[in-house]
């Protein structure tokens, strides 16, 4: 394929997004090395998060079985419609991929979702939001990120970048980092290195000696309470009433001490702080706060 982004915007009339936050991958080489980190097999069905103008759809469609590629731009979807110059097992869909059931995803793929996506900056957050909150229908996502993102989501417990994406991920997945890609891999150029990550949810679920069997919306409550105040002990963060509001207990020293148990039965200092707890503690700290919380205002 003869692949140049801004020759095809500039005979289309089109222009990059600003909303979309659009950086076209330039390289056809680059475009197959992260195909080949991917570790696609020939039966597989493959999701792809922004098709733009196929660099990776092309790639990722001599390998798999099928494509599934997602497109919010309207005028790139008319572009393919246009050229039909996407191959036969190509699947264009014109939708924004965070507005996508993913039960009902996982279910026309046949199975666990593997993702590889060139996300737009702008909405990177948000879908590694959902693809944490749809771990257990994923098997992979090999994901383009920014460095920074990319490096909040390996980082080691009390780092700077240690934080909550790190461990909503830990808890659920191992992150690789692959590969590092100069601004000039993309067009326009952005102003910061990227890097693609491998995502391996399976490998995960099946590795992990770690109880799946967990409150997953509390985990991601304690999780989220917990480092939006990390200077604070996770004795005093957790004693807060509203996260004990639903068992009924209410009184400030019986909600402190039943957080002091909790931590306790879990092997965890009163005294630590967030950044200090590694994801599979975090998952042990959740299961001895739902004890707590099951045992009523006794």
């Amino acid at each position: 394929m003869n692949y140049n982004p801004s020759l095809i915007l500039h005979s289309q009339g089109l222009a990059p997004h600003k909303k979309f936050g659009q950086n076209f991958l330039v390289h056809p080489e680059t475009a197959q090395a992260i195909v080949r980190v991917a570790g696609i097999k020939a039966d597989d069905t493959v999701v792809e998060v922004g098709v733009g103008f196929g660099a990776l759809t092309h790639p990722l469609a001599a390998v798999a079985k099928r494509v599934i590629g997602f497109e919010v731009d309207r005028g790139i979807v008319r572009f393919h419609e246009q050229e039909k110059d996407l191959p036969a097992n190509v699947e264009l869909i014109h939708q924004n991929i965070l507005e996508t059931d993913f039960d009902s995803l996982s279910l026309r793929c046949g199975g666990p979702l593997q993702v590889v996506a060139n996300l737009p900056y702008s909405i990177s957050n948000a879908f590694l939001a959902k693809i944490v909150e749809n771990s257990s229908l994923m098997d992979s996502a090999t994901v383009m990120l920014q460095r920074e993102v990319a490096q909040r989501l390996r980082a080691q417990p009390k780092s700077k970048q240690y934080g909550i994406p790190t461990v909503l991920f830990g808890s659920c997945a191992t992150v690789c980092k692959k590969l590092t890609l100069a601004p000039g891999e993309f067009y326009p150029r952005p102003k910061i290195d990227s890097e693609v990550v491998f995502v391996d949810f399976r490998e995960n679920r099946l590795q992990s000696a770690t109880p799946r069997d967990y409150d997953r919306t509390l985990f991601r409550k304690i999780v989220r309470t917990t480092f939006g105040q990390r200077r604070k002990t996770l004795l005093n963060t957790l004693s807060s009433p509203l996260l004990w509001a639903d068992s009924g207990v209410t009184q400030k020293k019986r909600v402190r001490d039943r957080v002091l148990l909790a931590l306790q039965a879990a092997g965890i200092n009163p005294s630590a702080r967030p950044e200090e707890l590694t994801a599979d503690q975090f998952i042990f700290l959740t299961r001895a706060v739902t004890a707590q919380l099951n045992t009523g205002t006794s």
